[in-house]
């Protein structure tokens, strides 16, 4: 008997005051028409009120794919809970969710992505909660800001620090979903989901598993239907039997302003000639310096940003495949996207689900992270979350914390200051007009990395920019290289907050960074791996 049934029938099946968890990733996987669906129901009903929804990662985006803004109603939302919100450019009207959490119309929560579905699988499997180090002294923590987003928030905390076994975790409750809405691309009679077609397989399965072990409703949006027993076993990403209905969304697109690219779904394999590979301009110039941190061998994580074009620079260099690149949407090697596509690869060797990616990340298996920053305190502590005076422009933290909670090494990338006119002329950086706003403060406004943690568990952190490379320490942040051009003091000393330390052997960067041809990039073989002496974690 099929599962399926319309968009309008499946909203009416929400109650009142339910907890309801959306699977998404911006635009990629978002159950769009369902989210339609209930936002429509609640404005010629009133129905449903007050529900709280659970976003591992953000739900829509800003170039037509609507995702949580469809529920972004008074009445509609009691509290939303999210890994990442949708965010756009400054001069962009901020998405309707944003509106609702800087007006402080509903408490609003930003708990790290992998944690997010780590609550899921506690709940899925009724245990109490997720006790983690993850978070600990940014601000997840509950002696910081505990994942508020608004003062809303702040009078209900969703995490608090507890001592266990001698020593600090952060803690966080079981969350118990009543509704669920996952998305797929094919699902037969019974309900069986396939992926074919996704960039991604995200955290449906697990999602799932929570509504259904606690007696709720599993709702799965997807492309197309086809008669029972016609799918293939080992292609069954969520069983049927987890999954109560079916809806079907025919023009659904793959990911954000893409209907469908079968390179991103790994059906076919793209030519490397294919993919485009940065043009010369200065954030090229710092996405080459990032590279020159890589290894040989080397598992590497990448976020958005500048370091995002570092896969094309191992591509323009011959070197594509010397790194395995992975990324928190559950891609495992291949050449990760940019732009609206971030968050998918073409060519990729794997498609892990992203709880488990977020397990790899949290326990640190992989060797590097190429991140961004917003701003970087005198403390080395980094901020990537938030900016008061331009909230809607960031997503909050996603996967971030995660991610940099015991990463081995990380190289955070950015402009050392926001706003400066900057020009590259015979292989020197030369600074037209400096920026207004400084990017090395005293104090960073949102702890999204903990420098003072990182130095107690001996993390290798590294800050490049186009005028500087920088080294946190224990004494401080150490400047190590300075770009050809640059003068010292009125170009970085006096651009920072905070007094930087010189190193007494302080070099320029590479001269074959500021110029337009192939810089001849080699990368040192990572050492062997050997079995570690400890198994504590």
């Amino acid at each position: 008997m099929s599962k399926h049934i319309t968009p309008t029938e499946a909203a009416a099946l929400i109650p009142d005051g339910a907890v309801v968890s959306v699977s998404s990733s911006s635009g990629l996987g978002c159950p769009d028409l369902m989210l339609k669906a209930i936002g429509e129901r609640f404005d010629s009903t009133g129905h449903p009120r007050d529900i709280t929804t659970l976003h591992p990662i953000a739900a829509g985006d800003m170039s037509g794919i609507r995702g949580v803004d469809y529920i972004a109603k008074k009445g509609l939302l009691k509290r939303i809970i999210g890994g990442s919100y949708p965010s756009g450019p400054s001069s962009a009207e901020p998405p309707l969710i944003w509106q609702m959490i800087t007006n402080n119309e509903i408490p609003a929560y930003n708990i790290p992505s992998g944690i997010m579905f780590d609550i899921h699988r506690e709940a899925a499997a009724k245990r109490p909660g997720v006790l983690t180090k993850v978070g600990i002294d940014t601000f997840v923590d509950s002696k910081r800001q505990g994942c508020a987003m608004n003062d809303l928030a702040a009078q209900d905390p969703v995490v608090k620090r507890v001592s266990f076994e001698g020593d600090d975790y952060l803690f966080f409750p079981s969350i118990v979903p009543q509704v669920v809405i996952i998305r797929a691309t094919t699902a037969d009679e019974r309900g069986n989901l396939t992926y074919e077609h996704e960039g991604a397989y995200l955290g449906g399965l697990d999602q799932a598993l929570a509504a259904r072990n606690n007696g709720g409703i599993v709702i799965a949006q997807v492309k197309r239907i086809t008669k029972e027993g016609s799918l293939k076993p080992h292609d069954v990403r969520v069983p049927g039997m987890l999954v109560d209905y079916v809806i079907v969304d025919p023009d659904q697109k793959q990911t954000t302003q893409t209907l469908y690219d079968p390179a991103i779904s790994g059906e076919i394999f793209r030519p490397l000639e294919s993919f485009r590979v940065p043009d010369f301009n200065i954030q090229k110039v710092i996405a080459r310096r990032v590279a020159q941190e890589l290894q040989a061998g080397s598992c590497v994580n990448l976020g958005f940003g500048i370091s995002a074009n570092v896969p094309r620079i191992l591509l323009e260099e011959g070197l594509h495949g010397s790194v395995t690149w992975v990324i928190e949407q559950g891609a495992v090697g291949g050449v990760p996207l940019l732009d609206f596509a971030f968050g998918c690869a073409s060519n990729a060797d794997a498609y892990m689900p992203s709880p488990y990616q977020f397990t790899y990340f949290q326990g640190a298996g992989f060797d590097a992270s190429l991140l961004s920053f917003l701003e970087i305190g005198r403390d080395g502590s980094v901020n990537v979350s938030k900016l008061s005076f331009r909230p809607h422009v960031t997503a909050g933290a996603g996967g971030f914390v995660d991610i940099t909670a015991r990463a081995k090494k990380i190289v955070f990338s950015g402009m050392f200051n926001a706003g400066a006119k900057l020009a590259i002329v015979d292989g020197k950086l030369v600074i037209e007009k400096e920026g207004k706003l400084k990017k090395l403060v005293n104090e960073v406004e949102h702890v999204t990395f903990s420098g003072k943690r990182a130095i107690e568990q001996g993390q290798d952190i590294t800050y490049v920019t186009e005028r500087c490379v920088m080294k946190l320490t224990p004494e401080g942040i150490v400047l190590t290289e300075i770009a050809p051009g640059v003068d010292l003091q009125a170009h970085i000393l006096d651009q920072s907050e905070f007094s930087l330390i010189i190193a007494e052997d302080l070099k320029v960067m590479d001269a074959k960074l500021f110029g337009e041809a192939n810089i001849g990039l080699t990368l040192p073989k990572k050492s062997a791996r050997v079995l570690e002496g400890t198994f504590n974690g």
